[in-house]
């Protein structure tokens, strides 16, 4: 009986950081757009299998359960309010569960949520709130900010480089000899 109930601990602690998003749906019929990515352990796999870059994937997305995503985009601004994210957010304030980065930008706002169990990142999430559109992320299982990065932009995750206003340093040009630039040293 006693390994029975701890298997049962176990497996609701695993998936304690997947969020309930069913709160959401109800936008789904004021929206004009909208993008839903449900990927379980096993829809993740058989998504990492068809990736181009395969052997990358596989290798970051082995310590992940699960991603779950919704976007919604809407013709006019107020189709939905900070309080249709309160029940996202009320999930997001267990102990295991910390805000990492909060901006608030006049009528927008990002959140990034990370789960850590045992000092290891165990989930992320993000609410991404703009006037006319709404995006919530659910990152399920052990993962690091560098593998994040790189599966920005596919799997449904956002490109995260595109939405925080980040992108790749430009490569440092010596001028040439005899050009302006050069002339000025």
């Amino acid at each position: 009986m006693k390994v029975i109930a701890v298997f049962t601990l176990a497996v609701l602690a695993g998936w304690s950081q997947q969020l309930d998003l069913s709160s959401l749906n109800k936008l789904e019929s004021r929206a004009k757009e909208r993008s839903i990515v449900d990927l379980d352990n096993e829809k993740l796999r058989i998504g990492a299998g068809l990736l181009a870059d395969e052997g990358k994937t596989k290798d970051i997305i082995a310590g992940m359960k699960g991603v779950f995503v919704r976007t919604y985009e809407f013709e006019k601004a107020g189709e939905f309010s900070q309080s249709d994210l309160e029940a996202i957010r009320s999930q997001l304030k267990g102990p295991k569960w910390s805000r990492f980065i909060d901006v608030r930008e006049k009528d927008e706002s990002t959140e990034i949520w990370f789960y850590s169990e045992n000092g290891k990142m165990g989930g992320l999430a993000v609410l991404a709130a703009e006037p006319k559109e709404l995006t919530v992320v659910n990152l399920v299982g052990s993962l690091d900010l560098a593998s994040l990065a790189k599966l920005s932009g596919t799997l449904g995750i956002p490109n995260i480089q595109s939405n925080f206003g980040t992108s790749a340093p430009k490569k440092a040009t010596t001028p040439k000899p005899g050009t302006k630039d050069d002339d000025e040293e």
